[in-house]
């Protein structure tokens, strides 16, 4: 299903009126250049992305390329960290609680902090993403107790789609769980968005590589090139098949 923000928004709402306490919750996860290439050479994580009842496309680059090459262009960029905020105003007033599941200690404070200030009426919980996996049960626990409807994963790819799998079962009553990458990042202030415009042109990922040459060239570099090279694949088959 192609839909832009608010009509994500909508449907989260949606799921939500029509959840059943005991079905599991509706896996969320995004696609952008990394997570395309990962899909492409990693059969582990084509598993965990199969699992997904709907992904949603956080990369600009993946937007335009469905405007040359699919029937049904995708409408828009569902950026996680734009989406949230249309979520936790459309989640406020019907009342749904988020916990926020990764970062660091420091940055899961600070985002919950700031998510609460922007949206008083939304109930909000966190636990940092740095915790031993012998602690994961009760942070399962935590998060029941909390009566959390969605459940954002920011643990990294991944990791967080993995935690999504695995739990999936054991989270029966919640209406989502989102996997969010940094979210936690820019919720925080830990990070920075890239200029309005550079957004448009599909170009936050030169701004964050600008920002941290030495962690993300080489992703970079691989994962564009790959890309890249998928979707000119994708159309020369496409042109062989018509011809």
């Amino acid at each position: 299903m192609a839909l832009n923000r608010q009509q994500w928004a909508e449907r989260m709402l949606l799921d939500h009126a029509e959840a059943e306490p005991d079905e599991r919750p509706w896996l969320l996860s995004s696609a952008n250049g990394n997570v395309l290439s990962r899909y492409a050479t990693d059969i582990r994580f084509q598993h965990l992305m199969r699992q997904m009842d709907a992904v949603d496309v956080d990369g600009m680059p993946l937007v335009l390329a469905s405007h040359l090459l699919a029937d049904a262009p995708l409408p828009e960029r569902v950026a996680t960290t734009d989406f949230f905020h249309d979520a936790a105003e459309a989640a406020q007033k019907a009342g749904l609680t988020f916990f926020m599941l990764g970062g660091t200690e420091h940055e899961n404070s600070a985002a919950c902090d700031r998510v609460a200030k922007l949206y008083p009426s939304l109930r909000i919980f966190g636990h940092h993403g740095y915790y031993p996996n012998a602690t994961e049960p009760e942070i399962i626990a935590r998060i029941k107790s909390c009566r959390t409807d969605i459940l954002w994963v920011g643990l990294g790819v991944p990791a967080e789609q993995a935690f999504a799998v695995r739990h999936a079962n054991s989270l029966k009553g919640l209406t989502w769980i989102k996997t969010c990458g940094g979210l936690l990042n820019f919720l925080s202030g830990t990070a920075s968005r890239a200029p309005q415009w550079m957004q448009r042109a599909g170009l936050e990922w030169l701004y964050r590589l600008m920002r941290e040459p030495r962690r993300l060239f080489w992703r970079y570099a691989t994962t564009n090139t790959h890309c890249f090279w998928l979707f000119l694949k994708d159309a020369l088959a496409r042109k062989m098949a018509r011809s």
